[in-house]
């Protein structure tokens, strides 16, 4: 079992030296995953553009606490909820979109975004049985194709 309250510390200890402070929220989700939650005032600077600050933050941080704690274990690192609301806002916009290509028999292209981004979408599409999804392109310019099947 992690032990919560030894990377509730570790989080506290290393947003302090980075000069944040805010409430962290620590709960475990999975046996062996960790959700961490900052609640702070200047969230953009720790999110980035994209949340790729977010991202690398979270990889700097679990490094960390693996060196301390000897145990597997995966975390999911969140800065004011902005993980959440992303994946919110993207299945949200997938739905909206899939009726869109349903109604008009018209494929839609999306803008450029990451891996995890698609995923979401394409989960989300997948439900589906009037529309498909397809990505194309090169990184970072790989983007998802919402198609009617017909």
């Amino acid at each position: 079992m992690v032990n919560l309250s030894k990377i509730k510390k570790i989080t506290e200890d290393f947003f302090s030296k980075l000069g944040f402070i805010g409430k962290i929220k620590v709960e475990l989700i999975s046996e062996n995953t960790v959700s961490l939650n900052l609640e702070t005032d200047e969230p953009q600077i720790l999110i980035g553009k994209e949340g790729q600050t977010l991202s690398e933050i979270q990889h700097l941080l679990l490094r960390i606490l693996r060196k301390q704690i000897k145990e597997m274990f995966f975390i999911n690192l969140d800065i004011n909820d902005y993980k959440k609301k992303k994946f919110d806002y993207l299945k949200d916009l997938a739905k909206e979109l899939a009726d869109e290509v349903a109604l008009t028999k018209k494929e839609k292209v999306l803008s450029p975004m990451p891996s995890y981004e698609r995923r979401i979408i394409h989960l989300e599409i997948s439900k589906r049985e009037d529309v498909k999804t397809e990505s194309i392109g090169e990184e970072p310019e790989r983007r998802i194709v919402i198609k009617p099947i017909i």
